[in-house]
Order: structure tokens, then sequence, then C-alpha cells
């Protein structure tokens, strides 16, 4: 017999438990666990848990080898572990397919599966048959494998499967936007098979991100090709969205027990340490029982209430489940270790005897977990009157392994055996400690010697390109082609890493690639990327933002280096621009917003900056680790060269390209206002016209104006005013304008719709283009091209070259060019009167005086070119003759009126072909007369010429005419996809469109193309609108990563709103009517515009400060200097901001849940909240949270949906202070905001206040008709007088005092009579 220590003999022990509780269930062939005897299946999560035990135990004789008998035991366990590991990465393998697939896709039918055969590791079910996507059991694989390999096993054995394990990086990445099944494998709690996005998922990932960082899977004796790579924004992606739903678990589920292994062990995901407190006590007050932890509220798995004979519940059942939800022991191992590793020893043993009270004797005398604990049957009666009293039973497995082996882990960690940094070799435990500051290393370069001079001048000595060599500066798009070879495999066919993105953190390390070094400059400067791109304001405001980001968010070794270029492209008029000259001398000072930098040179920072080396780029695969890819070579030589060379912009005007006779000015003036669609005079946002078109001018199908024979009665139909709008014009019925406007505009199928525009046509007296088929033959001289085309190069104004271009766009289409076959061009003109005025030839120009006008008509044939046999440069006329054509004609018939506003040619949507973009440019080459604008022997499309206005706009910065381009060309920012998923992963809901009628909500995250397309449905015609839309999301999801605290209490952006809230705001602070408000507002450059909506999202308030050349400034001002000015508005204002910006009071919709619980129903505007709704979902779930929202949504008008809620608010008031046992049946929450308006409206004549002006005063007959025709003098919406909105909430004339008599008045529940004790003093 040898002499054992004790602690050898204990070891010992525990070494039998856990051959015989685990180790006798690991199946010989494939290392896997089976769930039980019984059913074979091999779950990932459970297995990496099961084998948590023996790994724990392997490290524990490590310590205390002190015969060759305890190095033999500890080798045997470690290899259980790598049997195990390596069976999971098998089965995992097996699937590779799948991982390939799911990078593109992200869809559960492509995922990994998530349980395998325990005999043979093959799948044991099909892909839609089970919730396989569970991005958390893959990233705690990950996150295992990584800490294991740390601890110093070999798991890993060759390259192949480092690439595999690579590109499992890739599938758990974008965790944060992936909606799974969850650690319950369940998806939305009501079990119907619908993913949700996670908290225990996203947290999982991200630890298995961070872990798996740098790692070498082969260990000490690996090299750089087994290294694994993430990129850290990725992992802090995951972060962030973690942190914004914590103790959230998802929609449907408030709170999860399951998010205890994310803010403790295995994860330590959480870098926040009251985040982790709130989270943990959260769970220990709500989920907590006598027997472990509920799942989560109204879990009905293995209730006695639930029926086994159907996988899901129905929604109304889930109330049953409230009270009597079985309780988990396994919480209560994860709350030992937790504890333990906070080295919290009372807690432990607290938690130790809670654990050891409920744990159950085998025979042999060791101490079991069990799965779950129930309610007993015949018991559940007396649970639902007071829960917890009852004594409830096994149910599940007995031992639960995955129970079972944390339970060993907290065992070996209590008596010592195991110290918390073993189980933890990678450090993580430590994320939550205070980090010392992070000193932010700035780099700025200039492009040439002539701007390093220039920056001399003002004393900022800085290198050019050329000095820094050897190090070489690239763009981002340069790194992030480069990391789409990571991960490549031939053999296993996966292509390495799918997305494009590459953020501030992966940017600001240096790159080492065999001997040469590489520094990238910021995705955010990169020029190609969107116009926001050349506001120079916005870049050094988005480059403060990403200092300070840096300073939170970097944990790498070494400093951040951020490193700039300074070009041409950002002077401004030849002169670097004040602002960078300040930003750079407040960076030279050592501070910038509160964050330490240092400015200098890149050969200064070698030694302190984080360095990663890209030796993935080898040609590993072909046996040359040490020579580049040849892709990559090629990739490299070709783009240094180009990477920062200037791109020359296109000219539109060529100084010897004069025409030599040019025979009138035609005028397109306006063009592009013609399409704008904001509407902020109206009073009631959101309320206008008979038809959700009506005030949508498209400019594709209707005139515009000025075109208009000026006849004295003639209305603009493009007004937006309510006095002169489309409402009624005098001579056109309303239904028809708004027939007209409603039309699809499709090129090639018009031909329906040519009948039904005639009358409208006839109507305007205007000319038209229409489409006809099969008919060419035309005569007409192409000297006329000239006419569009020398104007287009011989005003100097933009504006004029956009509306020229708008105007060629409507008519003409994107691809019109001046090599179109004139054989399928036919040329006919009808006049008004007469029918079908004769032939083909010259217009004629004697119109019969100044009231009849001839009306031609342009009739295009729409077929494929037929003769092919023209002589192309006789025909090579392009299509603006039409348009000088029509020109003339109008030319004419206006010869004799009194109208001086030039006239030209007509709007026509039919001829806007899409077709191919070709992308040419335009230099100053002489043009033949007949050829239109030519380059190179190529034809400029009106694409080309766009894209040249677009690209001297942005230099120019005119950014209404950048913004409107930008639309036309189609362009869309790059990030507007991240910028969505940004707003939806934080549970915000993205509404694009003007409401009622015309808004899409966004609830999940889509492709970017989509994105563009549901925008651009969204806003019809209007190009600017839609742009700036897609800007105001990338400004909110840039908000919403810096300062989520703007958003609280807001569940759906409604950006239509916000756009118009904003035109609003300027038009108050401006003093100026609404078109000029909108106008303002698009020319905003895209800085102020950041700024004026993040003091609208602030509630601060903001004076406009105008500036040279047009531009205004946005400037915070404070309420002192707001209150001397009247007052008058202010609570209009307010509460209209806090509509459009869907804000609502704290604990909101949980209060409206006590609400609906006491009633039958709430209806607001039409939409009725059932009390069912409180059966299906807890007060604090998302999902009821939604529900409400979308009931409120439904109201239009901002401030009366305000209104909506403070009588939501006082009905909870009611509830809470229990007046009354029941609320009776259904209420309809407007009923007492229109009796509250009464009760005001009658105390207003009492004390003679302001609305007797208006709503309160006595009525007339003429009054009456105009209140039964729905308008208000002053003004309110929805029936309501202007100065209840604008009254204050509190104060014996506040809203909440007549909301709360009008519900003392309405609700029959209330008593009426008698003494009532005031609780609400």
């Amino acid at each position: 017999m040898r002499s054992r220590s004790n602690s050898g003999v204990r070891l010992d022990y525990y070494q039998r438990i856990v051959h015989r509780l685990i180790l006798a269930h690991q199946e010989p062939v494939t290392g896997l666990f089976p769930a039980s005897n019984i059913n074979s299946h091999a779950w990932i999560r459970d297995n990496v848990y099961c084998i948590l035990a023996v790994w724990g135990l392997s490290m524990a004789y490590k310590k205390i080898a002190d015969q060759d008998e305890d190095r033999a035991k500890c080798y045997e366990l470690e290899q259980s572990c790598v049997k195990l590991m390596r069976g999971l990465l098998m089965a995992m393998m097996n699937q590779k397919d799948k991982v390939e697939k799911f990078k593109m896709t992200q869809s559960p039918y492509d995922s990994l599966h998530a349980k395998y055969s325990s005999k043979n590791g093959l799948p044991v079910v099909g892909d839609n048959e089970w919730g396989h996507l569970q991005i958390d059991a893959v990233s705690l694989y990950l996150l295992i494998l990584a800490q294991m390999t740390a601890s110093g096993l070999q798991i890993v054995f060759s390259l192949d499967e480092v690439s595999f394990i690579q590109n499992l990086v890739f599938y758990i990445e974008s965790a944060y936007s992936i909606p799974d099944y969850g650690i319950w494998e369940r998806g939305d709690k009501t079990n119907h098979g619908e993913p949700e996005l996670n908290a225990s998922s996203i947290g999982m990932a991200k630890a298995a991100l961070e872990a798996m960082n740098e790692l070498d899977l082969f260990g000490a004796r690996g090299g750089p090709a087994s290294v694994i790579h993430v990129l850290a924004d990725e992992a802090h992606k995951c972060q962030a969205v973690l942190q914004s739903m914590l103790p959230r678990e998802s929609n449907s589920k408030e709170l999860d027990s399951g998010l205890l292994c994310v803010i403790g062990f295995p994860a330590f995901a959480v870098d926040d340490a009251q985040l982790i407190l709130n989270t943990k006590d959260a769970i220990l007050s709500r989920l907590q029982g006598k027997y472990g932890c509920k799942r989560f509220l109204r879990d009905g798995y293995r209730t006695p209430k639930e029926d086994p004979s159907r996988l899901y519940y129905e929604r109304w059942e889930l109330r049953m489940f409230e009270n009597i939800e079985c309780e988990w022991p396994l919480f209560f191992c994860y709350l030992i270790l937790f504890h333990a590793f906070q080295n919290d020893k009372r807690s432990v043993q607290e938690f130790a005897d809670k654990l050891e009270k409920i744990m159950v004797r085998s025979e042999d005398g060791t101490l079991l977990i069990p799965e779950s604990y129930a309610v007993p049957q015949d018991l559940v009666g007396a649970e639902y009157q007071k829960p917890g009293s009852q004594i409830r039973e096994v149910v599940g497995r007995c031992p639960f392994l995955w129970g079972q082996s944390l339970f060993i882990l907290g065992r070996l960690l209590q008596e010592g055996f195991l110290a918390v940094g073993e189980l933890d070799p990678l450090n993580r435990r430590l994320g939550a400690q205070k980090k010392p500051d992070v000193v932010v290393q700035v780099v700025i370069i200039a492009e040439d010697t002539e701007i390093r001079d220039k920056l001399a001048e003002h004393d900022l000595h800085v290198q050019t390109i050329a000095e820094v060599a050897p190090i070489e500066v690239q763009p981002a798009r340069v790194l992030s082609h480069l990391y789409t070879y990571l991960g490549r495999n031939r053999k296993l066919g996966l292509s390495g890493r799918k997305s494009r993105d590459v953020g501030i953190l992966s940017t600001s390390k240096l790159y080492s690639l065999k001997d040469r070094i590489f520094a990238f400059t910021p995705q955010f400067v990169d020029l190609s990327r969107f116009y926001i791109a050349s506001d120079n304001e916005l870049t050094i405001d988005i480059l403060k933002g990403e200092i300070n980001f840096l300073k939170s968010a970097w944990d790498l070794l070494g400093r951040p280096l951020v490193t700039l270029v300074l070009k041409r492209i950002h002077l401004d008029q030849d002169k670097i621009p004040l602002a960078m000259i300040q930003t750079m001398r407040k960076l030279k000072s050592g501070y910038i917003n509160g964050t330490r930098v240092m400015l200098g040179n890149l050969k200064d920072f070698l030694n302190t900056s984080a360095i990663t080396d890209l030796s993935f780029l080898g040609s590993t695969e072909d046996g040359y680790p040490d020579r580049l890819h040849p892709d990559v070579q090629t990739y490299l030589d070709e783009h240094l060269l180009r990477s920062f060379s200037n791109r020359s912009t296109m000219n539109l005007r060529g100084g010897q390209l004069r025409p030599r006779h040019l025979r009138r000015r035609m005028s397109c003036k306006g063009a592009i206002k013609k399409t704008r669609s904001i509407n902020v005079d109206s009073d009631n946002l959101g309320m206008e016209g008979p038809s959700p078109l009506t005030e949508r001018r498209l400019s594709s199908v209707v005139p515009p104006p000025w075109l208009q024979a000026s006849k004295q009665g003639h209305v603009s139909v493009f007004a937006t005013t309510p006095e002169e709008g489309p409402t009624s014009p005098p001579q056109l019925g309303s239904e028809l304008v708004a027939r007209e406007n409603m039309y699809p505009v499709d090129p090639l199928h018009s031909r329906s719709a040519i009948e039904r525009r005639s009358e409208f046509v006839r109507q305007q007296e205007m000319p038209k283009i229409l489409i006809q088929r099969h008919r060419a033959d035309t005569n007409f001289a192409d000297t006329e091209v000239e006419e569009l085309i020398a104007m287009l190069r011989e005003t100097e104004n933009l504006e004029e070259q956009g509306d020229i271009l708008q105007y060629l766009v409507d008519t003409q289409g994107l691809d019109f060019n001046t090599e179109l076959d004139l054989d399928d061009v036919m040329l006919e003109l009808t006049t008004a009167g007469g029918g079908g005025g004769g032939g083909v030839g010259v217009v004629d120009g004697a119109s019969d005086g100044a009231n009849k006008s001839s009306v031609p008509a342009v009739i295009i044939d729409a077929t494929t070119p037929t003769a092919s046999n023209v002589v192309k440069d006789k025909d090579n006329a392009n299509l603006a003759a039409i348009v000088a054509v029509i020109a003339k004609a109008n030319a004419n018939a206006n010869a004799n009126t009194n109208n001086n506003a030039a006239t030209s040619a007509v709007a026509a949507p039919a001829a806007a072909a899409a077709g191919s973009s070709i992308n040419n440019s335009l230099n100053n080459n002489d043009s033949s007369q007949s050829e239109g604008m030519l380059e190179e022997g190529r034809v400029v499309t009106v694409r080309d010429l766009l894209k040249g206005l677009y690209e001297k706009a942005c230099q120019q910065k005119l950014w209404g005419l950048v913004r409107h381009t930008a639309g036309m060309l189609g362009k869309r920012v790059e990030d507007l996809g991240k910028a969505v998923t940004d707003l939806l992963v934080r549970q915000k809901q993205v509404t694009v469109g003007m409401p009622p009628n015309n808004e899409h909500t966004i609830t999940a995250p889509l492709p970017e193309v989509e994105l563009r397309q549901l925008i651009h449905d969204a806003y019809g015609d209007d190009e600017s609108t839609a742009m700036l839309t897609q800007e105001l999301m990338v400004y909110l999801a840039m908000f919403i990563r810096t300062e989520p605290q703007l958003f609280h209490e807001m569940l759906r952006l409604r950006v239509g709103l916000i756009i118009q809230v904003m035109a609003k705001e300027l038009s108050r602070t401006l003093n100026c009517g609404g078109e000029a408000a909108s106008e303002h507002l698009l020319n905003l450059s895209p800085f102020e515009m950041k700024n004026l909506l993040y003091h609208i999202l602030s509630g601060k308030e903001f004076a406009v400060s105008s500036v040279a050349r047009g531009n205004l400034s946005i400037v915070s001002c404070n309420r002192v200097a707001l209150a001397r000015r009247a007052k008058l508005g202010q609570w209009l204002r307010r509460r209209r901001l806090d509509g459009a910006l869907n804000r609502v009071p704290r604990d909101f919709y949980s209060r409206v849940w006590t609400v609906l619980e006491k009633c039958q129903g709430l209806a607001i505007e039409g939409r009725v909240l059932q009390q069912s709704l409180t059966q299906e979902m807890t007060p604090g779930e998302l999902k009821f949270a939604l529900e409400v929202e979308t009931a409120l949504n439904q109201i239009p008008q901002p401030e009366y949906r305000q209104l909506v809620v403070e009588a939501l608010m006082v009905l909870t008031l009611v509830t809470e202070h229990n007046m009354v046992p029941s609320l009776g049946g259904i209420i309809y929450v407007e009923h007492l905001v229109h009796k509250a308006n009464q009760l005001f409206l009658e105390d207003q004549r009492k004390v003679q206040g302001d609305a007797t002006l208006c709503c309160a005063k006595l009525k007339d007959g003429k009054e009456q008709q105009q209140a039964a025709s729905g308008m208000l003098l002053c003004g309110g919406a929805a029936y309501i007088c202007q100065h209840l909105y604008d009254s204050a909430p509190s104060g014996s004339y506040g809203t909440m005092t007549y909301m709360s008599r009008a519900v003392a008045l309405v609700l029959d529940c209330v008593p009426k009579h008698g003494e009532k004790e005031c609780a609400i003093s």
C-alpha cells in the first residue's frame, strides 16, 4: 500500500466519480457523449460542458504529480478531452459545405447541426427538422478549444484543420446580427420555430472571438501558419450589442438564467462590472427558487400544464405557466463558479449549501445533480396561490451531466485543487477590471511636398507619403481585400472571409508582410465611398468620435495608431481648411475631447504600436509558405501604384467647345425642385392630401409648371401649402390629379398610361412625350441637340447644369447617348385643338394668338431598332432634338403672352430607359456637330455627365445638388446595411417614408440593394429625400454606437417624421416658409445635418447662425436666452419632437400592460390592444412594447400621439393606486383626449383664455360648418385645440389635470360621488 497525501486521496475520489458518472458514457469510437442511455444523440453544447470536469481534474493532477501514476492519470484525462474535442471537430468538418454556404446566406437551414450521432458523428435529424442554428454552441466549442490549447493540450493536428477553425470564426463573427434558436433551442418562447437575437449567443460569440484572436492552434510548437486571426471590430460589435441588450435575453424573453454563463464562467463576456452585477441581481430576484433558477418567465417545459403531445404552445396558454415553471439546479452550479471567480467565499458557501439540499443521493452515496424540479400535478393550485410554497419532484435526467460537470469543477475550486487562473489560462476573467488610460497615436501624412509646406506655414511639421518609406501607407479597402485570403482552403472548398468591412480597431494596427510594413488609413476617410466623406468638417467630427471610441474599446497589446493622409482634394480654394488646422493643433496639444493623443511621425511609433503579421498571405497550400500567394502579389503590385493617385474629375465645360450659333436660351430652371416631397407648411405632419402620393411631385409624370402657358386661372400642381395645395385646383378635378400622380412609371409598358394621360395633357395644355410602337421614320435636323448640350457647356452655374440634366434624365433616361439609331424615333406633332395635325416637319410657330397654344406631342417608338442599314453619321442625332422641337413649339406658343419666364421642354417619363451603366468621363475634346458630346471616340451618356456634376458639386460643397445627383445616380451609402443593422440589433426598429400611407418598417437586417430599393420606393421620385434618409440612418447608427443614451425609451425611429420635424424646426428658427426650410435642410452640409439631428434627438435648444456661402451653422443655445423669448409654442414643440421621435416615459410599456390586465382592451386610432396580450407576454417583454408601439404609430400627428401617451399614463396611475378593481370593457383612449379638450375649452371660456380666439369661440353658422369640415381656426391637429397642445402637463390648467378629469367622467368604473382618499397629491 503506497502512502498518499490527503490531497492525493481526495483527488482519487474525484477521479472515481468522474470516471463513473462521465467518462463511462464516452463513446470509444467518436469520443462523444450520448444524451442518455436511451438517446444516442450528442449535443455540441452538452458535450463541451461534460468534458470540463475531466479537463479540470487533469490540471489538478498535473499540480500534485508526486508519483508516476499521477502523471499517467493526468495524461489519460487530457487525452479524453482531446478525444472529445476532436470528435466534435470531425463531426463539424463533415459539414464543411454548410460552413461555406452559411457565410453567404446566414440561413437557419444552412447552419451546422446542433447535435450528431455519438456512434459515428453523422447528422441525426434533417436541416429543417430541428432548430440547428445555435451560435452559442459553436462559440462555446471555439472558446473552450482556445482555453484548452492555451493550457497546453494539442487538439488541432493539421493546417487544414486550422483553416476550418478559421472559417468557424467567420461563421460566428456576425453573431450580433443573426437571430438563432439560442441555448434552449427554442427561439421565440412560444416554440413556433422563430429564431431571434439572443444575448447569450452574442456574448458567447464575443468571448470566442476574443479568445481565438492571435491564438496559435499548435501551441508552443506552431508557426505563423497555425495562427488564427480575428478582426477586433467584429468582437467589439458583439460587445456593443450585448451591452445594449442586457439584462434582456431576447425579444420574447425579458430575462434568462442562461445569461449566467455569459457574465461569468466560461465566457466572461461583459466588461462592465456594474452591468454584470445588475444582470446577476435581476436573475436572482426574478428567477431564483428553492430548487434552482427558472430558465425564463413562463417557461412551459416539463410543467404539469404542458401538453407533451405538441412541441409548440398556443399564445394564450403561456399565462398558465406563470409561477409553476421548472427550477434547474444547474444554475446554482453556475452561481458557485461565478462567485468563486469573484473570490466571494461567503456567497460560494451559501449556494453550495442550497445546492446540497436539493441534490439526489445515489445508492452508493454519491451526490447527483438532477435536470430540473417540477410542481406535482396535484399541488399546482396551491402553488398558484402561494408561489414557492410547494414541495417539487425531480423530472428529467439524473445525473444531468452538464450540471454534474460544473458541480465537480466548483468542488475542485472550493477545495483548492484548482486556482481560478487554471480554468481560465487566457485571463478572460480580468476583462471587467479597470484598465489604464489608452494613448492614441496619430500620424498625419501629406500627399505631396506642396501640402507639407502649406502645413509647415502653420507650424505643423509632417512627412509626405514618399518620406515615410519603407513603411507603406494604404487605404482600408486594401486591407479588406487582403483579409479575403484568410482561411482559404482548396482541399476543403473553403473560400475565406466574406465581409468586406474593416473597422477602426483593425486599421489602428501596423501590419507586417515578409519584410514590408503597412499602415492603413481608416475606412471613414476613403473618398470613394460616399459623398459624406467629402465634407471635411464631418470627417473631423467622425475622427474625434473614432479617437474617443479607441480610448474605450482598445484592448490589444501596444497603442492604437491612426494614420491620416491629407490630400489636395481636402483643400478649400487651395488653402488647408481652418477646421483641419484647429484639429491638428488640438492633436498636437496632447488632448482632444478628453482623450490623450500623441501626434508624431510613423517611424517614432514603430516600437509602441500593435503589429500583426499577415502570414496567411503565403502560398502555404502550394508548399511555398515563404512566398506570397501569386494573386496577392499581383493585387499589391497593381494597387500600391494607384491607391493614392488622384482620380481626374470630369469637366462639363470646355472652353473651345462653344457652339457657333446659339439660337436661344432654353431654361430648365427648377427641374430638381419639382422632385422634392418634404412637407413643412401643413400643420398636421403626415396628413396631406387625398392620396399618399398627391403632394409627391413626380417630376417624371407631371410637367413642371415653368412649362405652362401662362393662363391666369392655372394652379400649380406642385404647391405644398394647404391653401394652394393639390386638394382642389379650380380647373382639374382633384381625383384626376391624384390619379395622375399615382402612375407607376414603366418605360416598357406605358401604352395603357397613354389614354389615361391624354385628357390630363389636354387640360394642362402641355407638350408630352408618348411611346408608340412600330413606327419608324424621321427627318429631324440634328442640330437641335446642341441647344441643350451647348447650354450645359455655356453655363457656369452647377445648379443650372443640374436642372438641365435632371430634365434630360426625365425625358431621355440616364443612358441616353448620341448613338441612338433614329430609325426607332418618330416625331409626330399634333395640336391640342385639331386631333392629328399633319405629318412630320418643322413646328409651325403661328399659333392662334395669346390665349390658345398649340400642344405638340412627341411620340417615341419603344421597339428594338429595326433597320440597322441607316448610315450612322447622318442620323446620329440624339433625342435631345425632341426636347428642342418642343421648346420651339412652346416658345412660339407663348410668344405673345406676357409670360416672362423662359420656356423650355418637357419632363416625360416614357423614355426613361434604364440601361447599362457606361463609365466614361468627359474631357475637353472637340466634338463634331452631329455627335453631341464625345470623348476619345466614345459617346458620353447623361449618366457620365451626372457623375461629373456630382464630383464637381462635392468639390464645391453644393450639398443640395450633391444629394440630388447622388440619388439620380442610384448611389447608396456603403455602410447603409451596417447602419441599419446597428440600429436593429440594439432593439430599435426603423421606418422610412412619410406617414401615414407611405411608411415602410424595417424589422430585420436587409441587403444593401434591397434597402436602397425600399427607401427609393418610399419616396417616389424625390431623390434628394431618399438620399437624405440614407444619410440620416448612418448618423443615427453613429449616435447609437457612441451615445446610446440619446435613444432611451425610443423603440422605433421614424426617419420620414424626423426629416419633417427637422424641416419644421428650421422653419421655426429661421422664421421662413416651408419650401425655403426644406431647401435649407437639403443644402445643409453633412456635418450640419448630423449636428441638427443631434440637437433634435437630445432635445437641446438650438439657434441657427448663418455663415458665408449660404451655409447654415447649427449652434446650441442656453435655455435662459430662450426663456426671454416668448414661451408660446414650447410645449407644442416639445410634444411634436417627442411624438416624432416616438419617445415615451420610463417603464411606459410595462405600465400599459398593467392597465390592459384590468380592462378588456385599449383602442387607439381604430386598433385594439386585446387583453389576451397579457396572457401571452410578460410586462417587460419587448414583443409587448412593439405591439403598443404599432398601435401608437397609427396616429400620424406627433403631438396628438403624445397626448394619447399622456392619457395612457393617467390610466396607469388609476391602476397603480388600486382605485378600482377593474376598468371595465374596451377603453377608447382618444375619447379621453377629446373629453379633456372639451373640458379645457369650457375652462377657457370661463376665464377668457387664449383659446376663446379660436376653438372656445361661441360658434356661428359659418364656423360650425368649418368645424364640421375638419378645419380648426388655430390649426390644431386631430380636432384638438392648439392651445391644449401648448399647455404644460402639470398645474391646474395642465394637460394631466384635464386628462384625470376626463378619466373620471368617461370611465363608468370610477365612483362619481362620495369621499375618495386622494393618493396623488
